[in-house]
C-alpha cells in the first residue's frame, strides 16, 4: 500500500501547487481577483487525495509484512497464491445502488413524493444488506 499512498501523496502535492499558481494568476491577470471557482475546486481535490493518501499511509503501517507490489526486488510469481477473502455474493448492492440512483433523481426533478420512495427503499437495502444472513459449508 505503500505505493498507492505514494501516488496520492503527489496528487495532494500538485493540487495544493496548482492551486497556489492558479490562485496567484487568476489574481493578477484578472481585474476583478481570483475566480473562486476553480481554486476551490483544486483545494478540494487536494484535500480528498490527501485523504485517500493518509489512509492508504496508515494501512501500510499497520500490515505486519510487505506486498510484492512494496518491494522493489519482487519478482512476479511473489504475488501468486490466494488473494484474501471476499464475501460471498449479495444481491443487496444493487438495490442500494438502484434506490440510491432513484433518491438522486427524485431530487433532480425535485419530486418530493418519489424522494420519500427512494429513502425508504435506501433504507429497506442498507438493512437487508447489514443483516443478510449466508448460509453455506463455511457459516454456522
Amino acid at each position: 500500500m505503500k505505493v498507492e499512498a505514494r501516488i496520492f501523496e503527489l496528487v495532494t502535492g500538485f493540487a495544493f501547487l496548482a492551486a497556489i499558481a492558479y490562485g496567484i494568476m487568476t489574481h493578477l491577470w484578472s481585474g476583478y481577483g481570483t475566480e473562486p471557482v476553480g481554486l476551490v475546486a483544486l483545494i478540494l481535490t487536494g484535500g480528498l487525495s490527501l485523504l485517500a493518501g493518509t489512509y492508504l499511509r496508515f494501512v501500510a503501517r499497520r500490515l505486519e509484512t510487505d506486498r510484492p507490489e512494496d518491494n522493489e526486488e519482487a519478482e512476479i510469481s511473489d504475488g501468486a497464491g490466494e488473494l484474501g477473502f471476499f464475501s460471498p455474493g449479495s444481491y443487496w448492492p444493487i438495490g442500494l445502488a438502484a434506490s440510491a440512483g432513484l433518491a438522486g433523481l427524485a431530487l433532480a426533478f425535485f419530486h418530493v413524493w418519489l424522494l420519500v420512495i427512494a429513502i425508504v427503499l435506501v433504507l429497506i437495502s442498507i438493512g437487508g444488506l447489514v443483516f443478510e444472513y449466508h448460509t453455506g459449508p463455511n457459516h454456522d
